[in-house]
């Protein structure tokens, strides 16, 4: 939505529910649906109208993909202390004596918001050793759920106003959580409700469909993960220490996931016809094969699903033919072997499968038909970098569908409807 005001204003002023605007040609009047005045301070956007160009790009996605190693340097600027060992968040701080009494986190989004949840949901039980679970927005607040002021409720919704995570957080409010908002602009509604919020720091994303909203919100609940868990006492300083070296090397790895498009040229060309596609991932990576899954659909219009690759057995392996391929998020981690035992059902059954796999596998060429492969990194941040696959893929077979990338049929940045 800001895009549209850079070419004429910086200076924004957001108004919160129940508030209106009247406007002439020389002011902007404030006033609650009442009558009442109110006074507003126009905030300053660090952003101008060059943020707003495709630049050497065919598409904003496309330059939004590529922004994501500078976009994860601004996440981790001024927040995490290589020296100290430490996360310091300088926009929001939850008191020593709030991280006490939280005994549970529940994590709310949608679409991509709610893939990224899923991630987090990791994280905060291996760093923090916090039960965790995790709810899909317009879901959680039909319900009735167990939840009191020893919970913390982390909202994910890029935009800030997407309608059912609200509604989400107003049944949290009403419920006594303590809660943290991750949005990508200041003064959205999600953080005039949240006690806390943190900001993605992800710059303009113009393109419909989450990419570097998507890697920034990750790395800003992996620092949320290691700070509760650092203030909790269950983060040893020795893992703090590698965590945080791999933090330093992650831009890096981005930029070599990102340096070859060559590849998913190709793929587009072999599997672009296809009608279907199954995407299949094991523990962290799962919640990626679900992004995945939903950047096919959403850019390319093709069906495709994210499953557990245990659960292929109980349902989808009756779909798989040589017409279906099956993209498999297998790097070298705990899981592989299981992944590759998936792989070799799908084989066995005359499947095509397309496999994301760490740098460095040889093994696997022989037994799948194509290869992607990502740097190699710890199990806890490979999402970050299988992001990345899961992005370029959707984005060169809808190109060469000739699909509206920027702008995907149905689809709105912000979704402000039930």
């Amino acid at each position: 939505d800001l895009p549209a005001l850079l070419s004429h204003t910086q200076e924004v002023a957001y108004l919160a529910g129940g508030e209106m605007v009247t406007l002439d040609n020389h002011s902007a009047n404030y006033f609650t649906l009442d009558g009442m005045s109110v006074t507003k301070t126009p905030m300053h956007v660090a952003y101008d109208a060059l943020s707003a160009a495709k630049g050497e790009y065919k598409h904003f996605m496309l330059k939004e993909i590529h922004e994501q190693p500078e976009a994860i340097i601004n996440s981790l600027r001024g927040r995490v202390s290589f020296d100290d060992l430490k996360v310091v968040f300088d926009e929001f701080q939850i008191s020593d004596a709030d991280i006490a009494r939280i005994d549970r986190v529940v994590f709310l989004g949608m679409g991509t918001s709610f893939n990224a949840a899923m991630v987090a949901r990791n994280w905060m039980e291996s760093l923090a050793r916090l039960p965790s679970e995790f709810d899909n927005s317009s879901e959680f607040r039909y319900r009735d759920p167990v939840i009191d002021e020893n919970t913390l409720v982390v909202s994910l919704s890029q935009s800030g106003e997407t309608a059912d995570t609200l509604a989400a957080m107003e049944k949290a409010q009403e419920n006594g959580a303590l809660q943290l908002t991750l949005c990508n602009y200041p003064g959205t509604q999600t953080s005039r409700i949240a006690d806390h919020t943190m900001l993605l720091r992800a710059g303009l994303e113009i393109g419909v469909a989450s990419s570097k909203t998507f890697t920034n919100s990750l790395i800003s609940l992996y620092l949320l993960a290691i700070d509760i868990g650092t203030r909790r006492g269950v983060l040893e300083e020795s893992r703090r220490r590698d965590m945080f070296a791999e933090l330093a090397r992650l831009p890096d790895l981005l930029g070599q996931a990102l340096a070859d498009e060559s590849q998913y040229e190709v793929l587009a060309q072999k599997f672009g016809r296809r009608s279907d596609f199954l995407y299949l991932g094991r523990g962290i990576n799962f919640p990626l094969a679900m992004e995945g899954a939903l950047k096919l659909k959403e850019l390319s219009y093709i069906h495709a699903e994210g499953y557990p690759a245990a659960e292929m057995k109980h349902g989808p392996i009756s779909l798989i033919d040589d017409e279906m391929p099956v993209v498999a998020l297998m790097p070298r981690d705990d899981l592989y072997e299981k992944m590759l035992s998936n792989v070799n059902e799908v084989k066995a059954r005359g499947g095509t499968v397309i496999a994301v796999a760490t740098e460095g596998n040889e093994d696997i060429k022989k037994r799948v038909d194509e290869v992607i492969y990502v740097p190699e990194v710890s199990s806890l941040i490979n999402p970050v970098l299988m992001a990345v696959p899961m992005q370029l893929l959707a984005y060169h077979i809808a190109l060469w569908r000739g699909c509206d990338i920027d702008q995907p049929r149905n689809l709105a940045k912000s979704v402000t409807v039930e």
